[in-house]
């Protein structure tokens, strides 16, 4: 049985100053959870007679009824097993010599978010650059829509500027801009680093100037009134996906 004292706990890790004060974040539903158990021991495990548990490592474990479950879930249909995992420690602020990262300028969105990572995770993008004023990785909404992918993803939050200032000269820094070159027109290498900017306001000018490859993912048909702009997330998925075609090609 979860005591009140439980409750409140898992509750407040809703907040973002709580989850880093006691640097834990909370995971739910089994396709999660088991992903997260694949590389870190939990914390806590709440779960109902339904879950089926392979072996798992925890600190504490807990069944509970399905109303119990209701009532620390962060989710509408909860999902047989909730869990609190230790903030994973493992950043950088470097670029990696080879291969492709992400970095993200003020993604707000924490749907956007979290589908960018599973995106990334999916087209074998281990690493994304997070601005300071991006949203924080480890709310439960982005958790829950990595769909398990932030255990493979390492996520860094870092000062976007200083970190592309470091790049060795001539190093590719890409970025999506209505001005850009057509993507699919444009050649694209191996490395490099693909920047992707706020939902409203695109990439900020700061580092709009740090781009050196400006990218445009064109309407169809030319000249077509259509919509102002694509989803950053979808965006995010088109410029992964023609990377990874040219280098199959």
């Amino acid at each position: 049985m979860l005591s009140k004292a439980k409750i409140k706990y898992i509750r407040s890790l809703e907040q973002k100053k709580n989850r880093q004060q006691e640097r834990v974040f909370v995971a739910e539903g089994p396709k999660v959870v088991g992903d997260l158990l694949k590389v870190a021991s939990a914390r806590l495990i709440v779960h109902t007679a339904a879950w089926k548990d392979c072996g798992s490592t925890c600190t504490e474990r807990i069944e509970v009824t399905e109303e119990e479950l209701r009532k620390i879930s962060f989710l509408q249909h909860p999902q047989d097993v909730l869990a609190i995992f230790p903030i994973f420690d493992k950043t950088t602020s470097s670029i990696p010599n080879t291969g492709l990262a992400i970095a993200l300028d003020g993604i707000q969105d924490p749907g956007n978010l979290g589908t960018i990572i599973r995106i990334a995770d999916w087209f074998g993008i281990s690493q994304i650059y997070c601005s300071k004023d991006t949203a924080d990785v480890y709310s439960p909404k982005v958790i829950q829509a990595t769909m398990g992918s932030i255990a493979r993803v390492q996520v860094s939050y870092t000062d976007l500027e200083r970190l592309i200032d470091s790049c060795p000269d001539g190093y590719p820094v890409y970025g999506t801009l209505l001005d850009g070159n057509n993507i699919y027109e444009e050649p694209l290498s191996g490395k490099g680093l693909i920047v992707m900017g706020n939902e409203g306001n695109g990439i900020s000018s700061v580092i709009r100037k740090r781009i050196n490859h400006r990218l445009l993912i064109p309407n169809y048909p030319e000249g077509r009134k259509t919509a102002d702009s694509l989803n950053v997330a979808i965006a995010t998925a088109i410029v992964c996906n023609e990377f990874r075609r040219r280098k199959q090609a």
